[in-house]
């Protein structure tokens, strides 16, 4: 099966979503394109090579190969969740530029288009084996996700919208740069920017020029990643979005830009200059959960206490990459758990929102007696966010702990501990505080939870406890595959 499936598919499928005029057949084109992809996806992979095939600008490597699993997964989960949501919520009044662009005046149409458009460039990124490709295709994800953020029409999800389109558009642009000195590093032998040519010819690269390319697309893509300092446009874009579109920009979207980073990471590898992206790393990842345990204190916007728990899941997988070893294998995994887990907490709070009808923490109590299943998910979906046993989470974070103890790192070792110390205790007081309080109205009576969107949430729910107790023999060895091809043995 020809890989380019992966990406045509979904294309054709948002683009005819646009011109779709019955509101059930777009919905219905939705479901079957995620769950065709899906299948696509697992066969793609399963039935590949392990090596990387020629010097194609698109293939699927083992790297790939995992980022493309959790992207496809979760969009099957969120396309479930969307049939619901869309029944129940309604789109603002205003017509955007996108609908105004396409002649289209059903924004729900928009909305799906965009939706399926976003999967394509997302899978885009994930087969994407030459640098510059890898560029357009994380560039393409900013501008098919934007509208989506916009949904609502409200000012606040406009101003949320501009924002993510500016700050992502200047660590885009820092990125590009990024690529233009790797272009010049490999000028000197003609070496093309394709992975598999930048992996054979890397002792060849000009080491000064890259790493000024390194330097410049970590950063770049760390802006589109959530990496503090360059995290601002991330928890405004994550509240304001609908909760399904959160859902996919913190579990598989922000996964696309730490693609890229990982990407120039595989050609430092192969030049033997790994140490130096090594540490950059480690800094990042330290600083960002500091950042987010700072922000997460005293939260009052539960749907922003997520996006700020998407930082410091962003710099947990920086700081285990740059670990090596033991903490490379438990960065990839736990790019599976926080994926899986945070998806189901966004949609999650999707099911509160509609419930109570605000994102203050202070006025949601008592939601396991308002919506019982929604309750148990939320209090099991934040003692897995937070790293604690029997979830996958807990496997994989005490696993980047374990490499920085074999490595003698202390000084790591604590603040990684310091760290989730203060988010698990800020998020869990937070949560209980949401599930069994008291409300001000008194007991509320039991909100009516549509399976359509509560079913997504229990399912995702299941595979990262199941993470948790069994990693897969086949998740496993296309982990270990993976970890090999960023050089670490």
């Amino acid at each position: 099966m020809p890989v380019i499936s992966l990406i045509v598919l979904p294309s054709l499928a948002g683009l005819s979503a646009f011109v779709i005029r019955n509101d059930r057949l777009r919905r219905l084109l939705l479901v079957l394109t995620a769950f065709g992809h899906l299948s696509l996806s697992f066969l793609a992979v399963f039935d590949r090579p392990v090596a990387v095939p020629g010097e194609g600008w698109f293939a699927l490597d083992p790297l790939g190969a995992l980022f493309l699993l959790i992207t496809s997964t979760l969009f099957a989960a969120v396309s479930v969740y969307a049939v619901g949501y869309l029944e129940r919520e309604e789109p603002g009044e205003r017509q955007d530029f996108v609908s105004s662009f396409l002649f289209v005046n059903a924004p729900e149409a928009v909305f799906t288009g965009c939706l399926l458009l976003f999967l394509a460039t997302m899978s885009m990124v994930t087969l994407s084996q030459h640098m510059g490709l890898l560029w357009v295709a994380v560039e393409a994800t900013t501008l098919t996700s934007a509208p989506l953020i916009y949904f609502h029409r409200h000012h606040r999800s406009l101003e949320a919208t501009w924002k993510y389109l500016l700050i992502c558009s200047v660590g885009i642009a820092i990125a590009l740069l990024g690529v233009f000195f790797l272009a010049v590093a490999a000028s000197n032998q003609e070496i093309p920017l394709t992975m598999s040519g930048l992996a054979e010819h890397a002792q060849g690269l000009d080491p000064l020029w890259l790493k000024a390319a390194f330097i410049f697309l970590v950063v770049g893509y760390g802006t589109k990643m959530g990496l503090a300092p360059l995290n601002t446009w991330l928890p405004d874009a994550h509240s304001e979005s609908p909760s399904l579109v959160s859902a996919l920009l913190s579990g598989a979207l922000l996964n696309c830009a730490f693609l890229g980073i990982l990407r120039i990471f595989q050609v430092t590898s192969a030049a033997r200059i790994e140490p130096f992206g090594q540490d950059i790393l480690v800094v990042f990842g330290l600083v960002s959960m500091g950042v987010a345990a700072i922000f997460i204190l005293g939260q009052v916007n539960y749907k922003r206490m997520l996006a700020y728990s998407s930082v410091e899941h962003m710099g947990i997988l920086s700081l285990g990459v740059g670990l090596g070893g033991a903490g490379a294998f438990g960065a990839m995994l736990h790019a599976v758990n926080h994926s899986i887990t945070k998806a189901m907490l966004f949609m999650v709070a999707g099911n509160i929102l509609t419930a109570y009808r605000t994102k203050s923490t202070l006025n949601v109590k008592g939601v396991l007696g308002a919506a019982p299943v929604s309750g148990v998910l939320w209090i099991g979906g934040l003692f897995a966010i937070t790293g604690s046993p029997p979830f996958g989470t807990f496997m994989s974070e005490l696993s980047i702990l374990k490499a920085a103890m074999d490595q003698g790192n202390w000084i790591v070792t604590f603040f990684y501990l310091a760290f989730l110390a203060v988010i698990f205790m800020a998020m869990t007081s937070i949560g209980i505080k949401m599930a069994f309080g008291v409300s001000e109205d008194g007991d509320r009576e039991p909100a009516v939870e549509p399976w359509l969107s509560t079913l997504p949430c229990m399912v995702l729910g299941v595979i990262v406890l199941f993470l948790g107790l069994y990693v897969p023999a086949g998740l496993a060895t296309l982990i270990d595959q993976a970890i090999r091809g960023l050089g670490f043995p």
